[in-house]
């Protein structure tokens, strides 16, 4: 799948918006990806993990054991992951405000893990994600995501297979441009914003 029919993927779900949005990590964007509109036809969520999957070195995927993603967004993405891979899915959540396995989900120690995420723009939820796999006892073998809005500058530490990268200049609030500053902000995403 190329980075045209991913983006088509994306206007045909409605998931591409344009405006003024405050991103979970607490910076500004004209641009915002709504991955949950894209994953809510599992077709849609079956072609894009399927494409992802297969973007994944064949050495390494074969190594992967289970898929583990961040909730609230990485869920579904994670879920489909773990379909086109073979594997369980589990997912991470912030009863405290800390990443932590729950809800009887358990990984081996040593354990093989893909952490899958929907979008990565400054890494931070994927590296708490990461760190609350190691804790449970799991191996974070690489990463993955639909969208890499980090302008290449996510470290997450493993190797990193984003879908698409999508480089989309992202602001402190005390640094807009005019034209952003402009437009009243919207907080799309599932999280409070830093």
């Amino acid at each position: 799948m190329t980075d045209d029919e991913v983006l088509a993927e994306f206007r045909a779900a409605e998931a591409l918006l344009e405006g003024h949005f405050i991103l979970s990590s607490g910076l500004r964007s004209s641009r915002y990806l709504q991955c949950a509109r894209v994953l809510m036809s599992p077709a849609r969520g079956a072609r894009l993990a399927d494409a992802l999957a297969a973007r994944i070195p064949a050495e390494l995927r074969s190594r992967i054991e289970a898929v583990v993603s961040p909730a609230m967004g990485g869920v579904i993405a994670g879920h489909e992951m773990a379909r086109a891979l073979g594997v369980d899915a589990m997912f991470v959540e912030r009863p405290t405000g800390t990443f932590e396995l729950r809800r009887g989900f358990r990984l081996s120690p040593g354990q093989k893990v893909l952490m899958m995420e929907d979008v990565v723009t400054t890494g931070l939820s994927s590296r708490e994600a990461m760190a609350a796999i190691r804790d449970a006892g799991g191996d974070v073998i690489a990463a993955a995501a639909l969208v890499d809005r980090s302008n290449g500058t996510a470290d997450l530490g493993v190797p990193f297979y984003p879908l698409l990268r999508l480089d989309v200049p992202a602001y402190a609030p005390d640094s807009l441009p005019p034209e952003l500053a402009a437009i009243p902000a919207v907080k799309p995403g599932s999280r409070a914003a830093a």
